[in-house]
């Protein structure tokens, strides 16, 4: 079916005359793919370097929140990712974050009140509040989160595992989505009450498959996707939304709905009556396929021109000093024996078991029973580093560190030896924010100059230096997608263990606990 352009919109279906023309061969057009959630960030890409490689995969809108850069830098992160948006075609529209810091006992480098939110409504490309993680805050009635809330009609949540009442309370304070959910049971609960169902595929957050069977006819305009946090890796490699199309077309889903769920159902859930779909009035804004079972993309258009790609420009960078003091062998020294509180790591997904170990903290490592220490490091006052214990990692030897650690994105760091954790410590702390593996006389790196959570190279760059930190790291004996899991150890609003700058955090009691328990 042919179909008419004009100034950036679809004038009409039919012939048509015009001045320029293009004859696709038959080939199949869908409308422009839509991310419902993603931290940018993740990627440890710059945003225009992000955008180069996603809308080769035909994505042309996404919508972003700006919550990790926000929690190092505060306001002047997102007017950074704000402004970065417009050095790309690609729509980037920020739902503006609302739990900096994630928890009232998080420490990051930044705290962000309703009043610093406010002056940010109204801007271009701002559309909403982002993923509401402070449950217990809503169900506190916490006044200043609900002044945020207040501020926007379009509110995403972040509510992992929640159930009955309180989910009930939680969509009553005015939340409308989730994308955390990781059981079908916990999906379907949620759609019967009302919210939109983000299903979600990210680099260790493997969701699709186990809630493919939510979707139908009836339900596909409540559910669409979203990456969330994909490293530049496996957007290179594996793609971005086209991805869960694939997946979810092979998995047995009907493509039209998957279509649906990438592109109209996404678009409606925001408000974004202008894209969504191939139809008059609608922005042009669309992607060539091979077929609709392979999906692969052969051209992206946005507002009806041709996505060529501009090549590597620079980015600005916003820095963000690391004053973090690393630590001494003997301040990350454990003592004691017991039960031990183990974080639990879990095969794609970025939820941890709380595993009970007898452990002679003489005794670690165990690399029999693959229990290591776990250090994460103040960055922003030099306050000092927590010690926790993880088990799944897998090394053998060496040591990781990183500065990409959500939500705070303090220093964390695994390792065999005390005197490895360090030296990966010491390496990220040199870089200034980056990855990095260490064993004997060998460090691999990756320099992460903007904010000390995205790199300024080239995606391609990126890609290979990733590549080459996976390889260390694997030869070391670790976990596919090691410094994915490491970046979600101190995330303190997901269930179950994690560890901070202060220690052990249990996310279900909300609260600091002893690595021992009592």
């Amino acid at each position: 079916m042919d179909f008419a352009v004009k100034d950036g919109y679809v004038v009409g279906l039919g012939e048509y005359e015009a001045e320029r023309e293009y004859d696709l061969a038959g080939a199949c057009v869908v409308p422009g793919l839509i991310d419902a959630h993603v931290h940018i960030e993740s990627s440890l890409l710059a945003p225009a370097e992000y955008a180069r490689l996603v809308l080769r995969h035909g994505t042309t809108t996404v919508i972003a929140d700006p919550h990790e850069i926000a929690n190092v830098r505060g306001a002047p992160g997102i007017e950074y990712m704000l402004a970065e948006s417009m050095r790309t075609p690609l729509d980037i529209l920020v739902m503006l974050p609302s739990c900096v810091p994630a928890t009232p006992l998080d420490a990051g480098g930044a705290v962000l009140a309703a009043t610093d939110l406010a002056r940010f409504r109204g801007r271009e490309g701002v559309i909403g509040l982002a993923e509401v993680m402070n449950v217990p805050g809503v169900l506190a009635g916490d006044q200043d989160l609900r002044a945020k809330m207040d501020l926007f009609e379009v509110i995403d949540g972040h509510a992992p595992f929640l159930s009955g009442k309180d989910l009930n309370a939680y969509i009553y304070a005015g939340v409308q989505s989730d994308h955390e959910c990781t059981t079908l049971a916990e999906a379907r609960e949620k759609l019967l009450r009302g919210m939109y169902v983000m299903i979600r595929e990210g680099s260790t957050e493997h969701n699709l498959r186990d809630l493919l069977p939510l979707v139908n006819a009836c339900t596909a305009p409540r559910c669409c996707f979203a990456t969330d946090d994909r490293h530049a890796d496996m957007l290179a490699g594996k793609g971005h939304i086209d991805d869960c199309v694939r997946i979810a077309v092979a998995s047995g889903l009907e493509v039209e709905l998957a279509l649906r769920m990438a592109t109209l159902s996404a678009a409606e859930r925001f408000g974004l009556h202008d894209r969504g779909a191939l139809a008059p009035g609608r922005l042009a804004d669309f992607c060539v396929v091979d077929d609709l079972d392979r999906f692969r993309v052969l051209r992206t258009f946005k507002r009806g021109i041709e996505v060529i790609d501009p090549g590597y420009r620079p980015p600005a960078c916003l820095a963000a000093p690391l004053h973090a003091r690393v630590p001494e062998p003997r301040e990350i020294l454990l003592s004691g024996r017991g039960e031990a509180r183990v974080i639990g790591i879990v095969p794609g997904q970025i939820t941890t078991r709380d595993l009970r170990f007898p452990v002679d903290a003489a005794g670690i490592p165990d690399i029999g029973r693959d229990i290591l220490k776990a250090v994460v490091t103040d960055r922003y006052r030099a306050s000092g580093s927590g010690v926790g214990l993880v088990h799944g990692f897998g090394l053998q030897e060496g040591a990781l560190a990183g500065s990409v650690s959500h939500d705070s994105h303090n220093i964390v760091a695994v390792g065999v030896t005390d005197a490895d954790i360090v030296r990966a410590v010491g390496e990220v702390v040199r870089l200034g924010g980056g990855l990095a593996v260490v064993s004997n006389s060998d460090v691999t790196a990756l320099p992460l100059d903007c904010a000390g959570l995205m790199s300024a190279l080239p995606h391609d760059e990126v890609v290979r230096r990733l590549a080459a930190l996976e390889e260390h790291a694997r030869r070391l004996g670790a976990i596919a997608n090691p410094f994915m899991y490491l970046s979600f150890l101190a995330l303190t609003v997901i269930p179950e263990v994690r560890v901070t700058e202060r220690g052990v955090f249990d996310v279900r009691a909300f609260a600091d606990v002893p690595l021992f328990s009592e």
